[in-house]
């Protein structure tokens, strides 16, 4: 009896098609991989932001651009990308975060804590804190200001003033709003 016919092919190791840049530099690999950067994790939460934080938004956004038109103008290609791959990653982010803003009114009232309020709260050991609660973006602990979505904002929000709230073990009242 005869046997079936071989497929030669079949039989030959499959070579890895990694040959990208098989014809370029030596560099060009590793500068494509350089401008590869992954995208800005963008939050799942609504894009609340004060005023202050739209504008700070737009002008960030005002700066990836000059600074991406600034890398379009250098000859070198491989430096071009290295120098753009920040700025083009930036505008991505920023883009989407400027759709989806939600410019939000100061507070109504100093009542009860609200996007915006002012808060001031003692803790437990005798600290004495103040944040302006905004958006995502625009926060920053140093500075006096934090996130709607942060736990103590959660925690402090829809609370009027001598209300105390707990948090990892301790407790936080509210002395003012603003």
């Amino acid at each position: 009896m005869g046997s079936s016919p071989v497929n030669k092919r079949a039989l030959r190791p499959k070579r890895s098609i990694e040959l990208a840049v098989a014809f370029t530099k030596e560099e060009s690999f590793e500068t494509a991989s350089e401008t590869l950067l992954p995208d800005r994790p963008v939050s799942p939460h609504l894009n609340l932001v004060t005023e202050a934080g739209l504008t700070a938004l737009e002008l960030q956004f005002r700066q990836a651009r000059e600074a991406y038109d600034a890398a379009s103008t250098i000859d070198d290609v491989n430096e071009r990308r290295r120098q753009a791959a920040g700025p083009l990653r930036d505008l991505r982010y920023l883009a989407v975060r400027l759709r989806t803003a939600q410019l939000m009114d100061d507070p109504a009232s100093t009542d009860t804590v609200a996007f915006g309020s002012t808060v001031t709260f003692s803790r437990d050991d005798g600290r004495v804190q103040t944040y302006r609660i905004v958006g995502e973006d625009e926060a920053d602990p140093k500075a006096g200001s934090i996130s709607y979505v942060s736990p103590v904002a959660r925690l402090l929000m829809g609370r009027a003033v001598g209300d105390v709230v707990e948090t990892g073990g301790q407790e936080l009242e509210i002395i003012t709003i603003a």
